[in-house]
């Protein structure tokens, strides 16, 4: 009878998760949230025809860019919805197109930025226009509008 009461009393044992919880715990690492990122694509870095953008998180939820590419620089200021660098925003960028001889425009304005949870991004918004190169005769018969439709599709990487 002491020999079935202690073998009981060991299956019973094993069957408790007391150990099970302390090695759970030792094995959780503590997550790296990423906070800046590098978004390349066309009509990133400014409107460029082909550029990238360095976006830096100044807060959980605002963050400052700015950007390059193929004839074109930019900057701007980001509101995140979400907490965290890999969130949709709302983005009041610079965006000046061409350099030099091959200036075109310069406009300001607010953009929409879609970002998926792994690297696709999207942005679409509207730009006042501040200053044309009338030389370049990108608008017809001197017809500037007061603003224009402005979008961007890439990629982005966080680290």
């Amino acid at each position: 009878m002491k020999h079935f009461l202690a073998l009981l009393f060991l299956l019973t044992t094993i069957n408790l998760f007391a150990q099970d919880y302390y090695e759970e715990r030792s094995q959780i690492k503590p997550t790296y949230q990423p906070t800046s990122c590098i978004t390349v694509g066309i009509l990133q870095g400014g409107g460029s025809l082909v550029g990238a953008d360095l976006e830096v998180l100044l807060s959980d939820r605002f963050g400052a860019q700015i950007g390059g590419g193929i004839v074109g620089f930019g900057g701007g200021l980001n509101f995140h919805l979400k907490p965290g660098i890999r969130s949709s925003m709302i983005s009041l960028q610079y965006w000046n197109q061409g350099i030099g001889n091959n200036f075109t425009q310069s406009l300001i304005g607010p953009n929409y930025v879609y970002r998926s949870k792994k690297w696709f991004t999207f942005q679409i918004g509207v730009g006042a226009i501040l200053e044309v190169n009338e030389e370049s005769g990108i608008y017809e018969d001197a017809r500037i509008p007061d603003a224009i439709l402005t979008y961007a599709i890439g990629a982005y990487f966080p680290w």
